[in-house]
């Protein structure tokens, strides 16, 4: 199974990640991993931070000729604003963030709270899902995220591949796959830095090429939906996870509602339907994973809420940090990250070993058994 632990602070020196797990022998492309995180960085609606940091990682362990040796995995990002030790104080938390709880639980100034809860801690956890995705590729399993909606603006649903997202969405300054809907959505979020506001919406993540299986119906802890909806659930500004049709079953009867069953010779058992989102009892059905996340609007306004000084305990209005106007578009790039998280960890609890061949062999022996 795999492990991840990340450390730094916003301002600080350092991000760092090690991820721990991986079997030896698996080919280890950095361009690849800075890659992702530069489409983290990307998307309309991002603040100034993004102009002053180019991300890349540097690896510090478990590679060796560009490949994995089963060691711990250690990746190490060095911010170029490292200025936490001469940032004032802040005193009014801001609504909706994690300021004011933050400061009283760990009793002390905003500023701690605010660097460590920033989403800028993502970008290791993006690191860390660019190398599960590498996993995932080398036993067919891809994943695709993209924008569909924000603000009002919503696009029309259609079931789409991993392959037709990745293609339509390439270019888009929101990660949308409809132009015409993207060019709506740019608008929603200039709308938003116009009256010095922010905004939300909803991404969804597509994975392919899953065997039936992954996660369990044994243990609640052990059940892939509620794996994935906790990861995803712990990332900054996310307040709802569905899977499949999500909220949309709970109108239906069960008759509308379930994926009926089917057999063929040559793929075995298969559905017509993807209602689920291609979990059933906890584990993958063998169908596309569809998971869709909804972010709130981001809690840092220009035009701040009314707060409380924390010192003075007087009506003040919260306290200004850089911010974005709207993360969506970020927020999907992110979101596959974790999702592929959860599906490598969910995949070597299955078939792991303790190098890449020996994994392939599980792999390959449960396939053919499946679809005897």
């Amino acid at each position: 199974m795999l492990n991840y632990i990340t450390t730094g602070e916003s301002h600080g020196r350092y991000l760092a990640a090690v991820l721990e797990g991986l079997p030896s022998g698996l080919a280890f492309d950095l361009d690849f991993v800075n890659a992702e995180l530069r489409r983290r960085q990307g998307g309309f609606g991002r603040g100034g931070r993004q102009q002053i940091e180019t991300d890349s990682v540097e690896v510090m362990g478990g590679v060796i000729r560009n490949k994995t040796t089963g060691a711990p995995l250690g990746l190490l990002l060095k911010n170029k604003d490292t200025t936490l030790d001469v940032l004032p104080d802040l005193e009014r938390p801001r609504p909706g963030h994690a300021d004011l709880a933050g400061a009283l639980k760990y009793h002390q100034n905003i500023r701690a709270v605010l660097e460590r809860s920033s989403a800028r801690e993502t970008s290791m956890r993006v690191a860390v899902g660019a190398v599960c995705k590498m996993l995932l590729k080398e036993f067919g399993i891809e994943i695709a995220g993209h924008v569909i909606q924000i603000g009002s603006v919503k696009l029309r649903e259609r079931a789409l591949s991993v392959k037709e997202i990745r293609s339509l969405s390439k270019g888009s300054p929101v990660n949308c796959v409809c132009k015409k809907t993207g060019e709506e959505m740019v608008r929603m979020i200039e709308r938003a830095r116009k009256h010095s506001d922010t905004v939300g919406g909803k991404y969804e993540i597509r994975a392919t090429g899953l065997p039936a299986g992954l996660g369990s119906y044994v243990h609640y802890a052990r059940k892939l939906d509620g794996r994935l909806a906790g990861v995803l659930m712990s990332k900054q500004s996310v307040k709802a996870v569905e899977i499949g049709e999500g909220d949309r079953l709970g109108s239906l009867f069960g008759s509308d509602a379930h994926d009926e069953i089917f057999f063929s010779k040559t793929g075995g058992y298969y559905h017509k339907t993807n209602r689920a989102g291609g979990i059933e009892g906890g584990m993958t059905n063998g169908e596309d994973l569809i998971v869709r996340v909804t972010m709130k609007p981001i809690a840092t306004l220009s035009r701040p809420l009314v707060s409380v000084n924390m010192r003075t305990k007087k009506t003040e209005k919260a306290d200004f940090e850089r911010s974005d106007f709207c993360a969506v578009p970020a927020g999907s790039v992110i979101g596959e990250a974790l999702v592929a998280f959860v599906l490598a960890d969910a995949f070597l609890e299955k078939f792991g070993g303790d190098s890449l061949t020996e994994i392939r062999r599980n792999f390959n022996g449960y396939l053919k058994q499946i679809r005897s």
